[in-house]
């Protein structure tokens, strides 16, 4: 009467032993699944490239196209002057293959972690010092007494310096990023030349349109140099007297500039859109609620549908925006 017993427990044991093992086979299956859907994500094995700015987040992916991942340190709408890093994106600066950032002094709160990249072997790219900076100045032009003679980081106004930029972008990807195509990026850096070309030819006619004597800039802070350097724009002065935007005006400050609005016949401030407008409403209070305040996006991209989510289209809308703003159109 044993023996059928016997015979079961062995029977259910086979079975246990059969679905064990199946269970495994389906596991092992899974793992294998999701590691090749893991290495078809994108970036996923391919080489990666950390920007600190959006503005050149954008240009640098213009120019890679497919042939690496881009990885954008500073969220949309951001200041470049006070954004920061977490563990995580620190981590991934020294894990490029190329690092790309404006400095000239601009992303205050990340340099930091940037050299700590360099000097753990990881090629870097101050695309800034590179492209003949401009430095601030002081005098008829307005420029922030403070900073005067340091460089000055706003070099993408002017789309000229950013083609420069551009090229040797494509040459650091080339030389440094393992395993991308020379041909496409060079092919990719060629076509957007050929754009900021265009948009350089297109700002100028734009620009036409505003009488010499008109050609004069009040701002948030001073971050169109190069713009006025370019095409032939006067600089008023600017509500934060400085080229950073952690700096604070002064109530003599504000006078000052009240004062040179007043001589230079400028009722016009344009504010960026990334910043408060409340320092240049004090001026519409100031001159008696004849300021206009405009908006421009001038130190970061906005998401893709909200106004700027390219350079090409962030500098479209501000010299737009420039030229109806001083011809009251």
């Amino acid at each position: 009467m044993t023996a059928p017993a016997v015979s079961g427990a062995a029977t259910r044991a086979r079975v246990g032993v059969a679905r064990l093992r199946s269970l495994l086979m389906g596991l092992i299956a899974l793992s294998v699944v999701a590691a090749a859907g893991t290495a078809c994500t994108p970036g996923g094995d391919r080489p990666r490239i950390v920007v600190t700015t959006n503005i050149l987040g954008d240009i640098t992916r213009e120019i890679v196209g497919d042939e690496a991942a881009v990885t954008v340190l500073m969220k949309p709408d951001a200041d470049p002057h006070s954004f920061g890093l977490s563990a995580v994106q620190a981590a991934e600066l020294e894990r490029a293959e190329l690092v790309v950032y404006n400095g000239l002094g601009l992303e205050e709160n990340v340099l930091r972690q940037v050299d700590a990249a360099r000097e753990s072997g990881v090629p870097v790219l101050e695309a800034g010092k590179a492209v003949d900076p401009l430095t601030f100045r002081t005098g008829d032009d307005g420029g922030p007494d403070d900073e005067a003679g340091r460089p000055d980081p706003h070099f993408w106004t002017d789309p000229d310096r950013v083609r420069t930029a551009s090229r040797l972008i494509a040459d650091q990807v080339v030389e440094h990023v393992s395993g991308v195509d020379e041909a496409a990026v060079r092919a990719h850096a060629a076509r957007y030349d050929a754009q900021l070309a265009d948009l350089t030819t297109w700002m100028e006619e734009s620009f036409d349109r505003i009488p010499e004597h008109g050609r004069a800039l009040v701002t948030n802070h001073h971050v169109f140099g190069y713009l006025a350097d370019r095409f032939g724009f006067r600089v008023v002065g600017a509500v934060i007297p400085s080229g950073t935007t952690l700096a604070s005006p002064s109530s003599s400050d504000l006078r000052a500039l009240t004062r040179a609005m007043e001589d230079a016949g400028v009722r016009t401030v344009f504010a960026d859109s990334s910043q408060p407008k409340k320092l240049a409403e004090v001026l519409r209070t100031e001159l008696g609620g004849r300021v206009r305040v405009v908006e421009l996006y001038s130190e970061s991209l906005t998401a893709k549908d909200a106004g700027a989510g390219t350079y090409l289209q962030m500098m479209r809308v501000n010299t737009t925006a420039m030229t109806d703003g001083l011809t009251g159109g």
